[in-house]
């Protein structure tokens, strides 16, 4: 049967090396007995390996081409091959609402697009893993005070104990990548509530990296202006990549305080 051609601009490089593809599959082993999707299986690679795990797998693929392909080789997954953009998906009832693990090979163009829909969707997603760009990996993973460490880092960090399992060099994909990739594994973290409100609390974190050279002194003044007396606190004199998830939280409890107390004093 004729091979799959990577299209550039789906992002795809498939990969070739088939004991990398058995170790990326088993990361779901962290997660025993969960249904399993993945998300851009493109010619099977890892979905050959999931398959044997006995257990209900359904693939998403965006590439018609690689759609048929699956259809043909894998004709034991014909009802559990959606042909769809995961970006657009609505996952709350794919599994009839069960939680399941998700993974893949995923495109660098849409990986943090994919990681923040997780996070929407994190209470039903328990466990996700899978090969991404290396570069993204370890901003995944990254520790407060590390240059990588950044507004993906704290808002995944804050539900995910991340994993930075091992890396990929390019030469095991077709084509090759111009970048090293990377296999995480994010399984959900005890937390249940942040403790604090959590749109302000994405608010606080992006603004204040947006402009990560500043302390926070300078670059949270657009949420609650120049003239608040939380910009004395200590904290203020810190830039963004200093703080851990719990600072933030603080910080996000501080800034909801101050602004409910300007729009209570100006009314």
């Amino acid at each position: 049967m004729q091979l799959v051609k990577p299209k550039k601009f789906l992002g795809q490089h498939f990969l070739k090396d088939l004991e990398i593809a058995k170790a990326i599959a088993d990361t779901v082993d962290a997660a025993p007995g969960l249904p399993i999707l993945e998300v851009g299986p493109g010619m099977g690679v890892l979905t050959q390996f999931l398959i044997p795990k006995e257990r209900k797998l359904k693939v998403v693929e965006l590439d018609f081409e690689s759609v048929d392909y699956l259809r043909k080789m894998y004709p034991q997954l014909e009802d559990d091959i959606i042909e769809d953009d995961f970006l657009k998906m609505h996952i709350d009832r794919l599994f009839e609402g069960q939680p399941f693990v998700l993974t893949g090979n995923y495109p660098y163009n849409i990986s943090s697009q994919i990681f923040f829909k997780m996070l929407d969707n994190k209470d039903q997603i328990p466990c996700c893993t899978g090969m991404i760009q290396k570069e993204v990996a370890e901003r995944l993973a990254a520790k407060p005070g590390n240059k990588t460490y950044g507004i993906l880092s704290v808002l995944i960090q804050a539900w995910y104990n991340v994993e930075y399992l091992f890396t990929v060099h390019e030469n095991v994909f077709n084509p090759p990548p111009k970048v090293k990739s990377a296999v995480i594994r994010m399984t959900r973290n005890q937390t249940t509530s942040l403790g604090c409100d959590e749109a302000l609390f994405k608010r606080v974190v992006k603004t204040t990296f947006n402009q990560r050279r500043k302390t926070l002194r300078n670059s949270i003044k657009p949420i609650i202006g120049k003239e608040s007396p939380i910009l004395a606190l200590e904290i203020m004199n810190k830039r963004p990549e200093q703080l851990s998830v719990e600072d933030f939280i603080n910080l996000t409890n501080q800034v909801e305080k101050t602004l409910c107390e300007d729009f209570t004093g100006n009314n």
